[in-house]
């Protein structure tokens, strides 16, 4: 298992410390333009211009072939009745179709072609984002670097992020998104869509708010990190009911990250913690990481209180907020919570 800062599993195995996508869509860009104008919105709303860290963008008019990089942007996109014409791929977290299975889903409600799928991150395969033609391309969650956003922006207006690389907000994402294209009140609408569906969550389980966690992570044998409260996975769980351990907030931040490196020698001041969540990039990892006898000594561990899902798309879905992840997490979090609070006995 590996670290992922503001990510989930690809920079996990791939770029941070051991630490989201082409065929030619005649629909894609295309919202329905009576329900935006019935939720406030205007298609006309252009020209748009959103400063990022890496430069400015400007949308001169409603964007028709989006390509999204990084993590969330499709989902929203989606969401606001946009299928982009290409994707960044993802493959640890993919299904048998190759696809992350919300997308994979909700493309295919739509009645859309799937998006077409290319590399990124280092890898990042200019050539075939050009293929594309796209009139927009969004990363305002993502890793793009100057030297990638100057050649993106040189094929179409890019939106990246507003501060640092990973360190967008996942609320503050898809106003981004919406603002590029011309839906800013479908945006407000929602976040307040998904904040209240994982409220509505919680209210089933009203024996989770006396519940503590912390969300570890390591990046191999002797290591050990705590994710911060305000990164998203840790924000998930913790709008489900849950609290997290105030010793998280005595850790000092890793710089650049929303976690913190404690090292296994500090295992024992999560002792605390009702809870661990945490994941493995497969059984011969969690077992050689169990077995070590200082994270082997923590209480929850001890108990099996521990909420570690074997499916990676599960554990994508659930280190990133967005309109598609939210539903399809609560159902696979709560059984799997369930089992944890049952097993530290609260």
């Amino acid at each position: 298992m590996a670290i992922a800062t503001r990510r989930t599993p690809r920079r996990l195995f791939a770029a941070s410390a051991a630490a989201s996508l082409l065929l030619l869509v005649s629909a894609c860009g295309g919202g329905d333009k009576s329900d935006a104008a019935a939720s406030g919105d205007s298609h006309g709303a252009f020209p748009v211009s959103i400063k990022s860290a890496l430069g400015t963008a400007k949308i001169d008019k409603e964007p028709k072939r989006i390509v999204t990089l990084g993590q969330g942007s499709a989902e929203t996109a989606i969401a606001l009745g946009h299928t982009p014409v290409g994707v960044e791929e993802y493959p640890w977290g993919s299904d048998k179709s190759g696809y992350l299975p919300w997308i994979k889903d909700a493309v295919k409600k739509a009645g859309n072609p799937l998006p077409k799928q290319f590399k990124g991150g280092d890898q990042l395969d200019v050539e075939a984002i050009t293929e594309l033609a796209p009139d927009l391309i969004l990363a305002p969650w993502s890793g793009i670097t100057a030297k990638q956003y100057d050649l993106l922006k040189d094929i179409a207006p890019t939106v990246a992020y507003p501060d640092k690389a990973w360190s967008t907000d996942w609320d503050q994402q898809i106003n981004i998104v919406a603002k590029a294209l011309g839906q800013p009140a479908k945006g407000t609408g929602l976040i307040k869509d998904i904040k209240k569906e994982l409220a509505d969550a919680a209210a089933t389980r009203p024996n989770y708010k006396n519940v503590s966690f912390s969300y570890v992570y390591t990046s191999g044998p002797g290591t050990l990190g705590v994710f911060k409260p305000t990164e998203q996975r840790v924000e998930m769980v913790k709008s489900l009911g849950l609290k997290v351990d105030p010793v998280v907030n005595t850790f000092k931040e890793t710089e650049g990250t929303d976690s913190s490196l404690i090292g296994l020698e500090n295992a024992d001041k999560l002792n605390k913690s009702d809870l661990l969540f945490t994941f493995y990039s497969d059984a011969k990892t969690r077992s050689e990481i169990e077995k070590q006898p200082l994270y082997g000594a923590m209480p929850a561990i001890k108990k099996g209180a521990v909420v570690a899902s074997s499916d990676n798309s599960f554990v994508t879905a659930s280190s990133m907020i967005n309109p598609l992840t939210v539903p399809y997490s609560i159902k696979r979090y709560l059984p799997l919570i369930d089992d944890a609070v049952k097993k530290a006995g609260k």
